[in-house]
């Protein structure tokens, strides 16, 4: 597993013909936050499957922002899982693509249950996806605009997969786009990099988890996003 790195190591001559070109800026944050945690089931964390590499640093990081979005009291928190039928046909193509993923079964509680080091809370929300985007066939969407969310802060794995797709559709739904980097983690470093480097570039905010929670506990939008 890839630990966080910063991602101004990669590509600082892309990112200045970026620049030059008016891409990249950053979209800072909104008033109303939600935090989304991308795939965190013990199977993602337990390297005895395909699917899954050591994260212990990216839980770590993970929990101190759920601790400051719980602290702050107004901020809801969404967790996804992904887990198939026996028969994975509801894996569809993505299935024959990525064979691993259809080790992740319903019945397994490794697929079905979240890393008990950043556990739902009473009031998190748990959704079971099928494909790569959290967005793609749950509620999440219209679960963010009843809340009144206006910033999509995104955690979890694997930042070249899930994270990415769920990346792309949240700027797409409008919504401000916060990630921690030191929050997301790959199964290997070039992939990691590289999406951290293009969702900073079209997407949203790539940030350090100190900033996300000096925004959690201040509340503060121009102190973080300066």
């Amino acid at each position: 597993m890839t630990k966080a790195g910063s991602i101004d190591q990669w590509a600082g001559e892309t990112r200045e013909f970026y620049r030059g070109r008016g891409i990249g800026d950053r979209v800072g944050y909104g008033k109303s936050p939600a935090i989304v945690v991308v795939d965190m089931s013990r199977a993602f964390t337990d390297p005895s499957y395909r699917v899954g590499s050591d994260q212990a640093d990216t839980v770590e990081a993970i929990a101190r922002v759920l601790a400051a979005a719980r602290e702050r009291g107004d901020v809801p928190v969404f967790f996804t899982t992904m887990a198939y039928e026996a028969d994975g046909l509801d894996a569809g193509l993505w299935g024959r693509k990525v064979p691993a993923l259809l080790d992740l079964r319903v019945d397994d509680d490794a697929a079905m249950q979240i890393d008990e080091r950043i556990a739902p809370a009473e009031n998190d929300l748990v959704l079971n996806k099928k494909f790569a985007s959290a967005f793609f066939g749950t509620p999440l969407a219209p679960l963010l605009a009843a809340r009144g969310v206006d910033t999509v802060i995104l955690t979890g794995c694997s930042t070249s997969g899930c994270v990415r797709a769920t990346a792309v559709d949240a700027v797409s739904y409008g919504y401000r786009l916060i990630v921690p980097e030191e929050c997301v983690a790959d199964r290997a470093p070039g992939p990691h990099h590289a999406n951290l480097f293009d969702i900073h570039a079209k997407y949203g905010d790539v940030v350090s988890v100190s900033e996300v929670l000096d925004y959690l506990r201040t509340g503060s939008v121009e102190e973080a996003a300066g």
